[in-house]
């Protein structure tokens, strides 16, 4: 699905005072928090999980400025989930309200269910190598990755037939508390429980496929969108094709970072291409036309000027590559390279040296 707008989340206008942004997140976050919405836990989790990493980007002071800038791109091609949460204080903001073990778990891993250690699957990064082509116009590419995948046969439950029971050692609760005094203090700590390991629930069967698990082994193929305008070094980021998470914990993230193969006929500087092509001797003297190729396949006219000197460049605009949002375009400079003959007959040589002799007559070779 879509990402929304940051400021559309928040209901906040583009230039709103950082104060204002709290305010917005503070009232939200209160109204979707998934404690306060028990009959529509799993749209309140995603509700509070969209208004919080709206809140994260648009608070902190860079990642608002690349969003601004770039849009969602400019954030989930430089920072991951983890990333974006990272360094927000979220106990400032509600002051004591809610669990915030469980906000967390929500956000890396828990589902947002009290108490559920991360189980969360791993995220997977893919290096992936496109032509010039398809980082300027787009493309779908189909990877395949070797990963843990949610096992079918219990539907990620790890339980045959998705029969569980209620542990019988945290009584649900996926952790246990162990207090140790020493003379007038009292220690508690809190632990996953050894006998679910934190699920809070048993299987009264293990699934025989996955051992109990939820998640198998296995290669499972992957479509890739590459916006037009892509460039060297883009992450792509591809929300739950990760590796499977345990015991129906949401799955991972799946990175595409891209890397774009050297072009034979063009170098690229930025938004800009460059090409290399040479001309003769004759129309770099007279003037003509050449063709130069394009990106797209089609072919440009260039028109050469009579008395063009060698390593000339000449700028061919709107022939470079796109913005990765669509806003402009490069231009593309044709380098123009004289081709000298090896080879004259007798009837070019004399031409040749009639011509010298002109010009020495002009003054425009030096004497020796």
């Amino acid at each position: 699905m879509e990402k929304r707008d940051y400021y559309e989340v928040l209901g906040v206008s583009k230039d709103a005072s950082k104060e204002d942004i709290k305010r917005a997140y503070r009232k939200l976050a209160k109204e979707w928090h998934p404690d306060m919405n028990p009959d529509k836990r799993d749209e309140a989790e995603e509700r509070f999980k969209e208004i919080s990493e709206a809140y994260a980007v648009l608070y902190d002071d860079e990642k608002r400025k690349l969003y601004d800038q770039y849009g969602h791109a400019g954030i989930d091609g430089r920072f991951s989930q983890e990333d974006i949460f990272r360094g927000v204080d979220f106990g400032d903001i509600f002051g004591g309200f809610g669990n915030f073990g469980d906000i967390f778990d929500m956000f890396f891993g828990g589902g947002g269910r009290r108490h559920r250690p991360s189980l969360r699957g791993r995220d997977l990064a893919y290096d992936l190598e496109i032509t010039l082509e398809e980082a300027a116009f787009g493309a779908e590419k189909e990877i395949e990755i070797a990963k843990y995948k949610k096992c079918e046969a219990c539907d990620g439950s790890g339980a045959e037939d998705g029969k569980v029971s209620t542990c019988p050692t945290c009584h649900g609760a996926g952790q246990v508390q162990t207090m140790r005094s020493s003379g007038f203090f009292r220690m508690v700590s809190t632990s996953p429980c050894p006998t679910c390991h934190g699920r809070g629930q048993l299987a009264e069967k293990p699934c025989r496929v996955c051992n109990g698990t939820g998640r198998v082994r296995g290669i499972e193929k992957v479509t890739v969108k590459i916006p037009p305008g892509a460039y060297d070094g883009l992450r792509l980021r591809i929300g739950g094709m990760g590796e499977a998470g345990q015991n129906g914990a949401p799955a991972g993230d799946l990175y595409v970072i891209l890397h774009v193969k050297k072009h034979p006929d063009f170098e690229v500087d930025g938004l800009d291409l460059l090409h290399e092509s040479v001309i003769s001797f004759g129309t770099a003297a007279l003037g003509g036309e050449i063709q130069v190729p394009t990106l797209d396949g089609k072919g440009a006219k260039l028109k050469i000027p009579a008395g063009t000197q060698p390593c000339t460049y000449m700028k061919m605009k709107g022939l470079g590559l796109p913005d990765i949002h669509g806003r402009k375009r490069g231009d593309m400079y044709v380098k123009v390279n004289v081709e000298v003959p090896r080879k004259l007959s007798k009837k070019q040589k004399e031409l040749i040296m009639e011509l010298e002799g002109k010009e020495k007559k002009r003054g425009l070779f030096m004497k020796k």
